[in-house]
Order: C-alpha cells, then sequence, then structure tokens
C-alpha cells in the first residue's frame, strides 16, 4: 500500500514540529522523540500502540515533504510505454538498456536485468539497484566504473533478482536533467517519484512477483533507498551502504553537502544550514521503515556518514520495530573500511534480501554473491 499525504496536511506538520518541546529532561531534540506525537490540538503524546506510531509517521512524512516538496498525486499515471534500446548477455541473465516515461514529457534509462528463466511461470523478486555519485550512473551498479565493491545490480541478476537500475538525475543518460523547469522543489522529491516509478515498472512485470520488491544502495544510492522505502510501502526489504547518519553527525552538523540541486537547497535557503530547523531526520526516517527489514553498513572510517550517529540511532528506532515484534528485522554492520561497501557485508546484504524476500537462488543464479573468498 502507498501512503499518499494530502497538502494540506502539511500545515499540521509545521504545527506539530512547532508544538513539540525542544528537548525532553533526558535531553533528547524533538527528532530522536519517536515515541511521542502531537495530536489534533498539538499537544504531545506517547505512542502506546501501532495506531499512535502510525499517526506518528505521517507527521515524519510531512515533515520531510515541508523540506522537499510534496510528492505528486499519484493518480492517473501514465503508460510506462518501455522502449528497449540494447539487449546484452551476462553470465545467467540478460541486461536490457530501457527507457520509459515517469511523467508527460520526461523519460528515463534505466537498466534492466532478466535473470534466464524468469517467466510468468517461475517469476521472482523484484531489485530497485540504485548507484552511487558517480558520472556514468547506473553504469556503476553494472561493475563499469573504476570503483571495486560497486556492481551489486549485477551481481543480484546473477543471484536470479529481477533488477531495474536507474540512472539518478544530474549522472548518466540524465546528465543534463533541467531542474530550474521541474514540477519538483528539489532533486530529492525528483528521485522518489522516478524510483517509484521504476517499482511501478517492476510491479507490472509478469516474471516479478508481486509483494516482492527490494531496493539497495551505496552513498548516494543508500540514502535514496532510504527514501524510496519511506514514501513507498510496496518496497518490502531495504539495504542501504554507506548512505546516512542523522544531521547532527553529518560533518558535525555541517549539512551543505545536501543541499545542491540534486538533493535539497532548502537546507539553506528555508533553514539556514541548522539541523535543529530542519523539519526531518534520519531518526525519523529509519524508524518510519518500521517493521519492514532493513539492513544498514555502517563503516567505522566512513569520512561521509559517522558511523557514531549510526549508533545513536539505531537504539532508538529499534524501539519502534519492537513495537511490531519485529526488532530482528533491523540489521547494521559496522566493518572496519572506509566509505566502501566491502565483500563480505555486501554478500550479508544480499543472503539478508533472500531471507526477507524469499528467494533461493538456484543452480547457475548464485553468482559472486556466494562467494566470499
Amino acid at each position: 500500500m502507498i501512503r499518499l499525504l494530502p497538502l494540506p496536511a502539511l500545515c499540521f506538520a509545521c504545527l506539530a514540529a512547532s508544538t513539540l518541546p525542544a528537548a525532553d529532561p533526558t535531553g533528547e531534540l524533538p527528532h530522536q522523540r519517536l515515541l511521542h506525537y502531537a495530536d489534533d490540538a498539538g499537544n504531545e503524546q506517547p505512542v502506546r500502540t501501532k495506531s499512535d506510531w502510525e499517526i506518528r509517521r505521517r507527521q515524519i512524512l510531512q515533515g520531510m515533504e515541508e523540506a522537499t516538496g510534496p510528492l505528486p498525486d499519484r493518480n492517473n499515471l501514465p503508460s510506462l510505454d518501455i522502449e528497449v534500446l540494447e539487449t546484452v548477455q551476462g553470465e545467467g541473465y540478460e541486461r536490457q538498456t530501457v527507457r520509459f516515461t515517469t511523467e508527460p514529457g520526461d523519460r528515463l534509462t534505466a537498466y534492466l536485468y532478466v535473470p534466464a528463466g524468469a517467466s510468468a511461470g517461475d517469476p521472482r523478486p523484484g531489485i530497485v539497484a540504485l548507484h552511487p555519485t558517480h558520472r556514468i550512473g547506473k553504469g556503476v551498479v553494472d561493475g563499469q566504473s573504476e570503483r571495486p565493491n560497486r556492481a551489486y545490480g549485477k551481481e543480484l541478476a546473477e543471484r536470479g533478482y529481477v533488477v531495474i537500475a536507474p540512472d539518478y538525475i544530474s549522472f548518466g543518460d540524465s546528465a543534463d536533467y533541467d531542474f530550474e523547469n521541474d514540477r519538483y522543489r528539489t532533486g530529492t522529491m525528483k528521485g522518489i517519484w522516478n524510483h517509484m516509478r521504476c517499482v511501478d515498472l517492476l510491479q507490472q512485470r509478469e516474471d516479478v512477483i508481486r509483494g516482492k520488491i527490494g531496493t539497495i544502495g551505496h552513498s548516494l544510492g543508500g540514502h535514496n533507498a532510504i527514501f524510496l522505502g519511506v514514501f513507498d510501502e510496496r518496497v518490502q526489504a531495504i539495504v542501504s551502504s554507506c548512505g546516512w547518519t542523522p544531521f547532527h553527525d553529518y560533518y558535525g552538523g555541517k549539512i551543505a553537502g545536501w543541499t545542491s540541486d540534486r538533493y535539497m537547497p532548502s537546507l539553506k535557503t528555508d533553514y539556514d544550514l541548522d539541523p535543529d530547523r530542519v523539519p526531518f531526520d534520519f531518526y525519523e526516517l529509519v524508524a518510519a521503515l518500521a517493521p519492514r527489514p532493513f539492513f544498514s553498513n555502517s563503516p567505522l572510517h566512513d569520512s561521509n556518514f559517522d558511523y557514531r550517529g549510526v549508533e545513536k540511532a539505531i537504539p532508538k528506532a529499534r524501539r519502534v520495530y519492537e513495537l511490531y515484534d519485529a526488532a530482528n528485522n533491523l540489521r547494521v554492520v559496522y566493518p572496519n573500511a572506509q566509505h566502501d561497501f566491502p565483500p563480505a557485508v555486501r554478500f550479508e546484504s544480499y543472503r539478508f534480501l533472500d531471507e526477507h524476500l524469499g528467494h533461493t537462488p538456484r543452480n547457475g543464479e548464485s553468482g559472486a554473491g556466494t562467494d566470499e573468498s
């Protein structure tokens, strides 16, 4: 089920944010206080039930939309009108380069990996594989860049998943994206829209098991995987590598790196680069994924996303997972590595997806994902 929020609800998000206290006696800031919500009168109430949490979750999405702009109405979506531009045979899969309609006047290019044997009679789980920052975009997750440990799109196809790997705006075939003349307040929300259209594409395929969709990404792709999971509940498992830390822990609270056109310029123009003023944080976004399975790779020497912030946030998010009796669905690893997706961790994340999406790699489909040598 996709949760769509009416635009008037954004005003309530502002009210809720303004009425929560600056900090409680333990020193928690509002975005860290996950088990509290603002009622219709703006008074703080404790989260005791799943229904209470759903109120808090709606307020989290509303807070993010305040910063990113609203998710456009997804009723009456245009046909995807998929065009296959190229087909390449891989090891146990076919890789198609496809172009499809995301919205009137805009088409997105992606790699679509179809494993051998996938069919209506033998459908597989689907994966949205989101690439890290690199000029070649989707080619990174195909192993085409100079960076090792990034070919998770290809590796998951070898493992037997149907995988779509789109270009993010300003990279690859979307390098010349026109931010000034689109309908979005931020690049982040356009990215969320595009990635939801990738889920639409997977859900329409007969060789994909309906309701068995996951997403994975590193760095840029790591937080985009979280953003997609937050806004699209059809995504049933999320893997984020080197993709997040709370804003106060991102370069010591210096959040200018989040303000380019491809991200959220509003963090500068509207909130003056002050993490205390930003109306959402990653404490809330990770919790908003509950109870769906979430795997985070947070290396000890990641200079972009400080693992110490992850260590602060995870216990708070776990309390929300516990509300659903789903604490085991939250998995975090802290490898002795830099900003990287090391093989042992990457393969562990694949097994995590296998477990939670009900996928058993068949003969000839295990690929690199079972070889940790």
